[in-house]
């Protein structure tokens, strides 16, 4: 409400662009309309896509705001954490054939594995940033050596159970028969099951962050470590706990990319620098900016694939310079 009232003007005009884009969404398109767009059938599978990639995204980058953004701990090697969990998924789900499992499993094994580095390098070097940036970046290289020499090179999708399989008819009109009947656009459950899922968890991260006692005391103990701890709040306890948190939801995202996309060597690179530019889009300790931030990265990609293949990844970074050019702080800068 306060940005309405400060920027009229351009609330008009976000206002009117909003309204088009859900015509677009909503309304069958003419001839003229697909000369210049395409079918839409392309346009609807590109926004869908973008949606359920930026989940995926703020999957990996929810735990990457809570070390990096909110705790100021720099850890490189959270694109690593992100491989392994996922590894560590599709061996659960291959050997129990159960899929639900292999995301417990995996939160559980990455975030004790989050405590250990917590423990040994972030409590040993709090308040360096060099030293935490170079020994994460070899932490890094060494699981990812590990990573190539348990699982090869190859590729490996995790298959999800039968009750998510195959495509949904949604209520979003993508062409109209000659006859007058109108075709709908089918997507597929699991990436619509997996955006609620994202929906769900960040709605509980942020309620635990700013309406229960644990994330008052993880704020005050950001702002200012000593005074809580003079109060009598084993404050490294509860970094310990946020580090294993945010390292769980980078083991859970290995677990829903290896899912709908694939795990192969290299990935972690991939998702460590989508965490990056995600973060600093939203904004540095922002549960609502790194889920802004997802959208508008997944987004990005996956129009700039259909409609400008060529600089697909130049508008992932152009972005990003945008918003640290006109607002440094992020989109959504954290309050505490």
């Amino acid at each position: 409400m306060r940005f309405f009232e400060r920027h009229p003007y351009w609330s008009f005009i976000i206002l009117i662009l909003a309204a088009i884009f859900l015509w677009l969404i909503f309304a069958p398109w003419s001839d003229g309309i697909e000369n210049i767009l395409g079918r839409k059938k392309v346009f609807l599978n590109a926004l869908f896509n973008g949606i359920t990639l930026g989940a995926l995204y703020f999957f990996v980058a929810s735990g990457f705001t809570l070390i990096f953004g909110l705790m100021r701990n720099v850890n490189l090697a959270h694109g690593s954490l992100y491989l392994l969990g996922g590894y560590i998924g599709y061996e659960v789900a291959t050997a129990t054939e159960w899929w639900l499992l292999s995301f417990v499993v995996a939160f559980i094994v990455v975030g004790a594995f989050g405590v250990v580095l917590q423990y040994v390098v972030f409590r040993r070097m709090e308040g360096d940033d060099l030293k935490q940036t170079l020994v994460t970046i070899g932490i890094s290289i060494c699981l990812a050596d590990i990573m190539l020499w348990i699982w090869g090179g190859d590729f490996y999708q995790i298959l999800a159970p039968e009750w998510l399989s195959g495509p949904v008819e949604l209520p979003l009109i993508t062409a109209v028969k000659s006859s007058g009947d109108a075709v709908y656009l089918k997507y597929p459950v699991v990436r619509l099951f997996i955006l609620v899922a994202a929906i769900v968890v960040g709605a509980l991260m942020w309620i635990a962050l700013n309406r229960t006692r644990i994330g008052m005391l993880v704020r005050a103990g950001v702002d200012d470590r000593d005074m809580l701890s003079a109060t009598g709040v084993r404050i490294q306890l509860v970094f310990v706990l946020v580090f294993a948190v945010g390292a769980g939801l980078a083991g859970l995202a290995g677990v829903v990319g290896g899912t709908f996309q694939s795990l192969a060597p290299g990935e972690d690179t991939r998702f460590l620098l989508a965490s990056l530019v995600v973060v600093i889009v939203g904004g540095m300790g922002s549960i609502p900016g790194a889920a802004l931030g997802a959208v508008i990265i997944g987004l990005a990609e996956q129009f700039g694939s259909v409609y400008f293949p060529t600089y697909a990844v130049v508008l992932t970074f152009l972005i990003m310079v945008l918003v640290l050019a006109f607002r440094p702080q992020g989109l959504v800068a954290s309050r505490r």
